[in-house]
């Protein structure tokens, strides 16, 4: 294995980590988020170098750009993470037993974390930060479309490690390559969970192949229902930013339910999708609908439900019933984030009771499926499995327990 020294090297930084007081990871933080600052021009530059190796059309070009205002959003959210409580040391459960000894559940940091990931130079710095605060160590493997932007990031972190008298070693970038990736993924002892954040081919690539245990996010397949008792203006606000507010994240927009009673309202419900140039893959009962009044109008396909566009397209179906809403759901959805727009409460918990995904919406749009909006400080992924987290994965989902049991000499009979 040509990167076991460096896995040491990050096993060994991340056992000093659990020694290092919270008011010094916090002081760290704040450096870093003043160094993204002091060094805007510098990530800008580098990640400029990035940008013109890849398509302005290609769906992960808008993942992978950095803008001052997307650093300063990035500083202002490690800023946040240091001023969180430490999800560490906290007492979940405890007991004392008839013969005298005494149990505590206690949370503690994984260890070492692992992230594959692809353009997205966001994620070195938020899985930094979420590491740190909750003691753990990272191990970075970014995507070779943002092999300068991750570099430069990790340059900064480091340095500003070293001033603040902790181990640089605790955020460690590996070479962009598939070999890398491999040797990653095969580092059993070495690196104790392992986080992909990208599509879906890279999850499953991780998930088939790792050795280590995973952490299963995101891939985002994302449905609206809007139901026979949906509100027009707040369905078309709703709409609209769900699909465009970002197209290329994981919670935007990918299919627009609508009930049969509601497609008289489709036209103006859709309508301010067409500024923002959004095409639109319709069944047969809503191209009918629209055919003519909405500009980018194409017929759907049985690949276009099911797929997440990350891109200014959506499909649109209609159903006769909320049954078949919610098995339209239930076929297609990646279990990521789901949403029901109508009046009808009761009809509005029963969605979110029936529908199997990490976030469940009512009368508001995906794009608030975020560790950030969530209040966490920032995520380290929307993990879309049921064993361990699920949803938006902040400091406390970085933590796994131990038992402590302290006795008087008690032997077992």
């Amino acid at each position: 294995m040509k990167l076991e020294e460096t896995f040491k090297r990050v096993r060994q930084a991340s056992r000093s980590l659990v020694l290092t007081p919270d008011e010094q990871k916090n002081r760290a933080l704040l450096a870093v988020a003043d160094a993204i600052d002091a060094n805007r021009d510098a990530l800008l530059e580098a990640n400029a170098e990035d940008l013109a190796r890849m398509e302005p059309t290609n769906p992960l070009y808008d993942r992978l750009k950095l803008t001052p205002a997307r650093l300063a959003d990035i500083a202002k959210d490690m800023r946040n993470v240091a001023a969180l409580p430490s999800p560490l040391g906290l007492e979940t459960k405890q007991r004392t037993l008839p013969n005298g000894l005494r149990l505590r559940r206690m949370s503690v940091p994984f260890g070492v974390v692992g992230v594959v990931y692809e353009a997205r130079p966001n994620v070195t710095f938020d899985v930094f930060s979420l590491c740190l605060k909750s003691g753990n160590a990272c191990v970075l493997k970014g995507g070779s479309d943002a092999v300068r932007s991750n570099e430069k990031a990790v340059e900064i972190i480091r340095q500003t490690l070293v001033q603040q008298d902790i181990d640089p070693d605790i955020v460690t970038l590996l070479p962009a390559t598939h070999e890398a990736t491999a040797e990653m993924l095969s580092a059993v002892g070495y690196i104790d969970v392992c986080i992909p954040r990208g599509g879906r081919r890279l999850i499953d690539f991780v998930r088939d192949t790792a050795r280590v245990p995973v952490i299963e996010t995101g891939a985002g397949v994302v449905h609206i229902y809007f139901d026979e008792e949906g509100d027009l203006d707040m369905g078309r606000t709703i709409v609209l930013n769900a699909k465009t507010r970002r197209v290329s994240v994981c919670n935007a927009l990918d299919c627009l339910l609508v009930h049969l009673e509601s497609l008289d309202n489709l036209e103006r419900l859709v309508a301010p999708l067409a500024e923002k140039g959004v095409v639109l893959y319709c069944d047969e009962r809503a191209y009918a609908v629209l055919e003519g009044k909405y500009p980018l109008l194409e017929h759907a396909t049985e690949e276009s439900f099911g797929t997440e566009f990350m891109d200014y397209k959506m499909a649109v179906k209609t159903v006769d019933t909320f049954d078949d809403a919610l098995d339209h759901i239930a076929r297609y959805s990646s279990g990521h984030s789901e949403a029901i727009i109508t009046n009808n409460e009761a009809r509005a918990r029963e969605f979110q009771t029936r529908v199997d995904a990490a976030c469940v919406y009512w009368n508001a749009p995906t794009s608030f499926t975020d560790g950030a909006q969530f209040g966490l400080g920032a995520e380290i992924g929307i993990s879309t499995q049921k064993l361990g987290p699920r949803g938006p994965m902040g400091l406390e989902e970085l933590t796994t327990y131990k038992w402590l049991i302290d006795g008087q000499g008690q032997v077992r009979k």
